[in-house]
């Protein structure tokens, strides 16, 4: 971790993004299985606060692995390492006045705690949802064939 390096507030109040946008940023966490849908209702709710003019972005898991996070594996620490990132994005967006809606699967409890503990201590609001969805139903949909790789114990 660099040492040379000091951390400039910039002139722009919390208080003042939040008067002008006239709403306050928070994270909307969505985790849960894979195929388990986060990402439509991700997808859905950006919509809905885009329509009552809220400012609103989604973050998907798939979706940031084309760019912030291409470098990064599916083992356990690339896994760490990907949602580290995206909890300190999703805290610059709420810190920015944003409706931060994030759908990742983020299996480790670890994780998701160093993610809302980051938000608490910038004393920015943090939501977690978990997508909560049967095994039979998710297998069903299987996308990305993930499911049936499993059962067949290629991975």
């Amino acid at each position: 971790m660099a040492t040379n390096i000091t951390f400039h507030p910039g002139s722009v109040t919390n208080l003042e993004r939040t008067q002008l946008l006239g709403q306050k940023g928070v994270t909307v966490w969505l985790t849960g299985l894979s195929a388990s849908g986060k990402s439509t209702i991700a997808c859905a709710l950006e919509q809905h606060l885009l329509n009552l003019h809220k400012f609103t972005y989604c973050l998907d898991g798939d979706n940031v692995r084309f760019g912030l996070n291409k470098d990064l594996g599916f083992d356990e620490k690339s896994r760490n390492e990907n949602i580290r990132r995206i909890g300190e994005v999703s805290k610059l967006f709420a810190d920015a006045g944003c409706v931060s809606i994030t759908a990742f699967i983020s299996p480790y409890l670890a994780d998701r705690a160093t993610a809302r503990e980051l938000h608490q201590k910038a004393s920015l609001p943090f939501v977690e949802v978990y997508v909560d969805a049967p095994l039979q139903v998710v297998e069903e949909r299987d996308p990305k064939g993930l499911y049936k790789k499993a059962r067949a114990g290629e991975i």
